[in-house]
């Protein structure tokens, strides 16, 4: 595809014009500006016999010169020769442009790829979408397209039964590498190892006890509360078998918490362990929709099926239900600054295939790799790192379940196992730097990340001086995924999300959702071309008002604050609702967060707004010191404190108030 300027320096270094050319492996050349013809900069030129081009619309009405439409070929009563005869072996291609058109152009069995043609002034070079439905089975490599809205999603999509079991198959044949899908160990030293085939088989155990002994239906909701144990894994992929929608949540919920979501969401079942199950029978009484409770622990407990012995009992032999690409697959409580937390619904295609582009490109995933993420089970980022994005790419998913948080045995996890790739939250790699790793020996420690929440540059760079190791952090929500990200290739500025990444449009925009220029604060938003992103949750469950508030003219609004550079790269600034106006001045919490950290006395902090009679707010910031300065006195900390923010950053925006 040859740019305007192109030709033109060609031209006026050589004195020799460029002739641009068109076509196809299914037609041959198509288009081509011939000798002797006029050219038109960017033109591709005109049809060439035997083909007749034209543009059409989706029915198949061509289009009047100057509109945008469908590249066609129009066939006469007899096909081209020039055509190819068909696509081998697969008889179930449906494509967009097979629909009841008019008389001039004929319904072909086998039908040439249909291209959009787009020129987008904003980029200088063409864009072609293609525009088909595949109804065979999806090769693994169809989905980056599909994630980049390249494709249509397909009719039917199951994460189960088209990505896992598809890396299965692989397996089989020899054409993935000898890594586990699976491979988990704990503090006492168990450890488990289950290759896509193992996993398929369990899972498929799990199904049968899910939908025959519980007795449980296609599209009824299922709650799972479990630590990061092999069953967490098992009961979601499980549920993807069958259709069952689940929700994951964190051992750490209140029994409050529990009945909110129980009752909210009409769950029929929750799989629990020892950690929720107390809570959850507090509470269960008050929730008339829940028929099923299903313990995962070596013990046993009144009113509740053993998984084990629910395993032990049930089939291996079950078939992949067959679901809707945009059939409701999970649901993620996500929470706000105010009311009780919405209920985010996510469809197959939507968590199945939107981390696809997430996992090749920022996770950087390879079959190869081993993936060490962090979250718990209760986030998105749990599915993002421990379960989409790592499987889609064939990677094997590592855990180690700590009974509690260690540095000096995560950091043993690190030396001693063949992790390839590390996520975690900044909070984790704020506590690694203040170890020796200098002294770790990370022997196949490749890419690490972060996201979560904001990365302060100082602990970017404490990682990268100690370990060698660049840091590269996302962002992004529970609703639409990654948003912004550092990716392997492309500078990296401290302190900043990264650019946006595909296949979103992302911009900062006001209030009346005109695009800010760079260097402005303003919301973050994705802006939305003719329809709604696949990759976006479906909507907030039972809350339409909810769902609609998400959306400004053609913006999906975030909720949060940032500001974007001249070359593109985003700033977070801060929760649009968290941003303290103190004195009418405007003070983005990270800043001062950021500001405090580069201080040796804190090792952690936190700024919220503070009410004040005269300033109507100020800025309080709570801080964790380092053991260097525990015994420190605390004025004096205070006061040295708040100049060095005043120093790090604009002085209105040191903390007012402060406490250890």
């Amino acid at each position: 595809m040859l740019l305007p300027e192109e030709f033109e320096k060609w031209k006026k270094a050589t004195g020799l014009n460029i002739h641009e050319i068109y076509g196809q492996s299914e037609t041959g050349l198509t288009c081509a500006v011939s000798r002797g013809m006029k050219i038109k900069k960017g033109s591709m030129g005109k049809a060439i016999p035997p083909f007749e081009m034209q543009i059409i619309d989706d029915k198949g009405n061509i289009l009047p010169p100057g509109t945008e439409g469908n590249i066609a070929i129009r066939i006469k009563p007899t096909r081209p020769i020039g055509l190819f005869s068909g696509y081998l072996d697969i008889l179930l291609l449906r494509f967009n442009c097979q629909k009841k058109i008019h008389f001039a152009i004929m319904k072909i069995l086998f039908q040439l790829q249909m291209f959009r043609f787009i020129w987008n002034p904003k980029f200088p070079r063409r864009y072609f979408h293609q525009g088909y439905q595949v109804l065979a089975p999806l090769n693994l490599s169809d989905f980056e397209a599909i994630n980049r809205c390249e494709r249509d999603l397909p009719e039917n999509f199951n994460f189960a039964g088209d990505v896992l079991d598809r890396w299965a198959q692989l397996e089989q044949k020899g054409e993935r590498p000898p890594n586990p899908a699976l491979w988990w160990i704990n503090d006492k030293g168990a450890e488990v190892k289950w290759n896509f085939r193992e996993l398929g088989l369990l899972s498929r155990k799990v199904a049968n006890a899910l939908t025959k002994s519980c007795g449980l239906q296609r599209g009824e909701r299922v709650a799972v509360i479990l630590p990061r144990v092999p069953e967490w894994w098992l009961v979601n992929v499980a549920c993807m078998r069958t259709g069952l929608i689940f929700m994951p949540g964190t051992i750490q919920l209140t029994a409050k918490d529990i009945l909110y979501r129980l009752t909210a969401s009409k769950a029929k079942c929750i799989v629990a362990s020892d950690e929720a199950a107390p809570a959850v029978d507090s509470i269960v009484s008050n929730c008339p929709a829940l028929k099923t409770k299903i313990l995962v622990s070596e013990n046993s407990r009144s009113g509740w099926l053993d998984f084990n012995e629910l395993f032990k009992s049930a089939s291996e032999e079950h078939n992949c239900v067959k679901t809707g690409s945009q059939e409701p697959m999970a649901i993620y409580f996500t929470s706000g600054t105010t009311g009780s937390p919405k209920m985010a619904l996510h469809s197959q295609s939507s968590l199945g295939i939107g981390y696809t582009l997430c996992g090749r490109y920022w996770l950087d995933l390879k079959p190869s790799d081993i993936m060490w993420n962090m979250s718990d089970t209760g986030w998105v980022k749990a599915a993002i790192g421990s379960v989409f994005s790592t499987w889609l790419q064939g990677a094997c998913v590592f855990v180690h379940r700590m009974t509690q948080f260690n540095t000096d045995i995560f950091l043993d996890t690190l030396n001693n196992y063949p992790i390839t790739t590390l996520c975690s939250a900044p909070t984790v790699y704020r506590m690694l730097v203040q170890k020796d790793l200098k002294s770790c020996n990370f022997k196949t420690l490749r890419h690490c990340l972060t996201g979560g929440e904001p990365l302060n540059p100082e602990v970017r760079e404490q990682w990268k001086s100690q370990t060698g190791l660049e840091l590269y952090e996302g962002y992004g929500q529970t609703e639409v995924g990654i948003i912004c990200a550092n990716q392997k290739g492309n500078e990296i500025k401290p302190g900043s999300m990264g650019k946006g990444v595909p296949p979103y449009d992302v911009q900062i925009i006001d209030e009346n959702c005109n695009i800010l220029p760079p260097g402005k604060e303003g919301d973050i938003a994705l802006r939305l071309k003719s329809t709604r992103p696949f990759s976006f949750f479906s909507e907030y469950v039972d809350n339409p008002s909810k769902t609609a508030a998400t959306m400004r003219g053609n913006f999906y609004v975030t909720g949060d604050r940032g500001i974007m550079d001249s070359d593109g790269y985003f700033w977070f600034v801060g929760r649009a609702d968290d941003v303290i106006i103190s004195s009418g001045y405007r003070i983005g919490p990270f800043e001062v967060e950021s500001a405090l950290i580069e201080h040796p006395a804190v090792v952690e902090s936190a700024v919220v707004s503070s009410p004040d009679p005269i300033r109507g707010e100020v800025v309080k910031a709570f801080v964790v010191l380092s053991a260097l300065f525990k015994s420190a006195n605390t004025e004096k900390l205070a006061l040295e404190l708040q100049n060095h923010v005043k120093k790090v950053t604009a002085p209105y925006k040191y903390p007012r108030k402060a406490s250890t």
